[in-house]
């Protein structure tokens, strides 16, 4: 699984038109899941999601997580991370994981997220969505179960 997460004052989805999900401080989360993704890589990036210390405490050091500082997360279906671009000018999406897998496996890390304390938020699966957000910081942080 695939990562992107990113520090934010504000962040929505919005689809035809309609906003379908927003948060107020927190997290976006975009998140691509390939075809050897286990419910093990979904536990691991669940557990960085809620607990990566990426907030300033007191002393404005990085040292807060995101349910310590009352925030929310919005998680966000993205296959594109998933895709290869090391070869050509398009990339591929082979290792892509089938939308009929992806979209029960993007529900249950959502539902590991949230298991952990954090209010969550998602996007459309499949759908094209426009995401909003203001970047806090900005904070950027990239994560690859694979790498684990």
């Amino acid at each position: 699984m695939k990562l992107v997460i990113q520090r934010v004052a504000s962040a929505s989805v919005t689809v035809d038109g309609a906003v379908r999900a927003s948060i107020d401080r927190g997290l976006l989360v975009l998140a691509g899941l390939t075809d050897t993704d286990a419910d093990a890589d979904l536990e691991w990036c669940a557990g960085k999601v809620a607990e990566l210390r990426i907030f300033e405490d007191e002393q404005g050091k990085m040292n807060r997580s995101v349910a310590e500082v009352g925030g929310a997360v919005l998680l966000v279906p993205n296959f594109t991370l998933a895709g290869d671009a090391r070869k050509g000018r398009r990339p591929s999406f082979d290792r892509a994981m089938k939308p009929e897998l992806a979209a029960p496996a993007f529900d249950r890390f959502a539902a590991m997220v949230a298991a952990r304390g954090v209010p969550v938020q998602t996007g459309v699966f499949r759908a094209h969505m426009n995401v909003s957000l203001v970047n806090d910081g900005p904070v950027t942080i990239l994560l690859d179960s694979a790498s684990r």
